[in-house]
């Protein structure tokens, strides 16, 4: 009975050898042929291409990547159609499925180094210079790779430089700013101690002016009130305070006193005229000595 069992058991396994071997057979040629279908696809889409149907070539390619994932060759000619109607990120999308399905190191390069061109359109140089380093990977011999990536380096390092720059530039306006932003915060203290000083000497002024208003006030009523008390002596003040103003044809002071002195001149001829007559009126007596 054992026996029996495990002959059984050995036909079924037999069995499923042989399925699974007719299965992979079916699925094997099955690829193969949606391979061959994807193909004539991708030629089809070449052909439309070269006519300049874009849109049609399109298609073409498009069917003949959902035909079949084996086919490399049907996205890397549809990022090159992309690629030439500059529409990159499409392109981009291409050549990374077609470089991540192809299993030839020749494809991978075309495709690689074709994904380093989008990058150095995108001038995103840091993954343009890993891309053709993937390209040489698979052939260390394309002169034209090796030229990419020499200028993708070359590119990247004058663009790290300028970002430094103009980051050291954002730096150091932001320090200025800063600096600035100090001064006129301390400007603004200083400006509103200017202020409260200015209002407290205007407070002060105010009050020493309306303390000499009370003053001059009071001044004034106590001014007032000897007016009151004594009307006549103030005014007669006034008029001696005040200078009068000459009068017409009236003598100077050098003029009064001229004609005071030649007054007295007058009367002295005068009276010398009178003495001389007396004189000579009174008689000499003659006397003697001996």
């Amino acid at each position: 009975m054992k026996k029996d069992m495990s002959k059984i058991a050995n036909i079924f396994f037999l069995l499923f050898l042989s399925l699974a071997s007719y299965a992979q057979e079916v699925d094997e040629h099955e690829k193969e042929k949606a391979l061959r279908t994807s193909i004539n696809l991708t030629w089809d889409g070449n052909i439309a291409l070269s006519e300049d149907k874009f849109i049609d070539a399109e298609v073409d390619y498009r069917k003949a990547i959902a035909k079949s994932p084996d086919n490399s060759i049907a996205p890397y000619n549809l990022g090159n159609a992309y690629y030439e109607n500059e529409t990159y990120n499409e392109a981009f999308g291409r050549f990374k499925e077609a470089g991540e399905t192809s299993t030839s190191k020749e494809e991978k390069h075309k495709a690689y180094h074709n994904m380093g061109n989008v990058f150095m359109k995108r001038k995103d140089y840091a993954k343009a210079v890993d891309a053709y380093k993937e390209a040489l990977r698979n052939d260390p011999t394309d002169e034209e790779t090796r030229y990419n990536l020499a200028l993708a380096k070359e590119l990247l390092k004058k663009d790290e430089d300028e970002k430094k720059q103009n980051q050291d530039e954002q730096d150091k306006d932001k320090e200025n700013k800063e600096e600035n932003k100090d001064q006129d915060q301390k400007n603004e203290g200083e400006n509103e101690d200017k202020k409260d000083q200015d209002q407290k000497d205007e407070g002060d002024k105010g009050e020493q002016n309306e303390d000499k208003k009370e003053e001059n006030k009071e001044g004034e009523g106590d001014q007032k009130q000897d007016q009151k008390k004594k009307p006549d002596q103030g005014e007669g003040d006034k008029e001696q305070e005040e200078p009068q103003p000459p009068r017409p044809n009236q003598l100077s002071k050098q003029q009064v006193e001229n004609l005071l002195r030649a007054m007295q001149n007058a009367e002295k001829q005068v009276q010398e005229k009178i003495d001389a007559k007396k004189v000579k009126g009174v008689k000499i007596k003659n006397e003697k000595d001996w």
